[in-house]
């Protein structure tokens, strides 16, 4: 550049007669969006509710099989038939420790009595 020019900013332009409009703050009419009730989350409550409620031997059993195969709520009906796979796995993992400890128990058994450590 050279040293005789000056930098000048670019000019604004000059809107002091403009009128400027509020911004629509009315927000009494805006609706929530509509979700289907087979489609409504369930709440973080109703989670600990259901964990309760399934947790109960007899009664909870019986629920989380109704609630498997209930379609009034879809995100209910995928909670209790996880919550019946896990109770599933903790089945079969229960179950096979049991099957060890007690072959371990009948190895030391054996052992003992036939005198041979």
């Amino acid at each position: 550049m050279a040293e005789n020019q000056e930098i000048k900013p670019n000019p604004q332009p000059n809107n002091n007669n403009a009128q400027y409009s509020q911004p629509n703050t009315n927000y009494s009419n805006l609706q929530k969006p509509s979700i289907p009730s087979e489609y409504k989350p369930l709440s973080p409550w109703a989670y600990l509710g259901y964990n309760l409620l399934f947790s109960i031997p007899l009664v909870g059993f019986i629920m989380m099989i109704v609630f498997a195969f209930d379609s009034s709520n879809i995100n209910r009906r995928n909670y209790a038939r996880s919550f019946f796979c896990a109770m599933l796995i903790g089945l079969i993992i229960a179950i096979i420790l049991i099957v060890i400890l007690f072959g371990f128990a009948g190895l030391s058994y054996t052992a003992l009595s036939t005198g041979s450590f």
